[in-house]
């Protein structure tokens, strides 16, 4: 299987959205006032990104971020599939400004040492959070540049303990009729509840995969996925299962929600894959949100030297 190799990708230390925005003003106000010489080296307050008087943003940049143009935060929290809220693209930011991430807890059973439900601050109390900047292609065949904020998966997962017969690990999102109104609906549901997702055992430990916490350095907004959301950007975007309460360990595959709602059209895997068409249209190009042409897809969404040999031997024509 012919897999193409995607931009570099490195880590990152994300300047906010708005300094990032409007630098060039901050640095001529900044010079004027404080007089720095025109090729001297401006710290933007509250950045973590050294912006030279140039005008252009010198980040610091390690193995996992993309360096690709960010979607714009009014782009990625008013645009998204979360159908809980609703199955319009703008029903999420409309339908969840009442939803309520905080008190937060998170129980963790199955094959496990340390089962219990945890709080949420109590639950990733310790874990270093890191910013990373991943692609994010949804199967309907649109795409983003998303700024997350989060840890490693694997740094919770070694926290937990699994017992070494798990070989799976299943997610479930919030039941709460009272906050979701999609879930108050009894006659033609959109989906059943609550949303599940799974990952093998060596996909979840993948130094890639990340629980997000937030956005552009700033919290989680409800219609992404607050209070934290699988991240799998060499997936296709229904695996980042929001506002996860359940965490289980298994030695069993689980049925994702998609697989069990129409297996025709949607597997366990989801590898982002342009060689293998959805059933109702093309998954070989995509409209990057925010442009006017698309663009092709890459294999595994552009992350196949992370990721393709957890697959070695996979046929993933069938196993998609």
């Amino acid at each position: 299987m012919l897999i193409q190799r995607g931009s570099d990708i490195s880590s990152s230390e994300i300047t906010p959205e708005n300094l990032c925005h409007n630098r060039r003003e901050f640095i001529k106000t900044a010079s004027t006032v404080l007089g720095i010489a025109a090729a001297g080296t401006i710290i933007v307050p509250g950045c973590t990104t050294n912006v030279e008087a140039t005008g252009e943003p010198q980040a610091k940049h390690g193995q996992y971020d993309t360096t690709e143009k960010p979607t714009s935060l009014d782009d990625i929290a008013s645009y998204n599939n979360y159908y809980e809220f609703g199955t319009g693209k703008d029903d999420p930011a409309r339908n969840s400004k009442n939803f309520k991430p905080k008190p937060w807890t998170v129980k963790v059973e199955g094959m496990v040492k340390k089962p219990a439900t945890y709080d949420l601050d109590e639950l990733i109390k310790g874990l270093t959070t890191e910013d990373r900047i991943y692609r994010m292609r949804c199967v309907e065949a649109w795409s983003m540049v998303i700024p997350w904020s989060g840890f490693p998966l694997a740094n919770l997962i070694s926290r937990l303990e699994p017992t070494p017969s798990a070989k799976f690990v299943e997610f479930k999102t919030l039941v709460d009729p009272n906050q979701y109104p999609e879930q108050r609906r009894s006659f033609l549901k959109v989906l059943d509840w609550p949303y599940v997702e799974g990952l093998r055992m060596d996909e979840a430990t993948n130094p890639l995969a990340f629980i997000a916490t937030g956005i552009y350095g700033k919290p989680l907004p409800n219609q992404n996925g607050a209070p934290l959301r699988l991240v799998t950007p060499w997936k296709y975007g229904f695996k980042g299962i929001k506002a996860i309460v359940n965490i289980r360990f298994t030695d069993k595959q689980p049925v994702n929600t998609w697989q069990q709602q129409a297996p025709q059209e949607y597997g366990f895997y989801a590898n982002v894959n342009p060689m293998v068409d959805h059933p109702r249209w093309s998954q070989a190009r995509e409209r990057r949100i925010g442009e006017f042409f698309k663009r092709p897809t890459l294999m595994f969404n552009g992350y196949a030297d992370q990721v393709a040999q957890m697959y070695s031997g996979l046929d993933l024509r069938k196993n998609y």
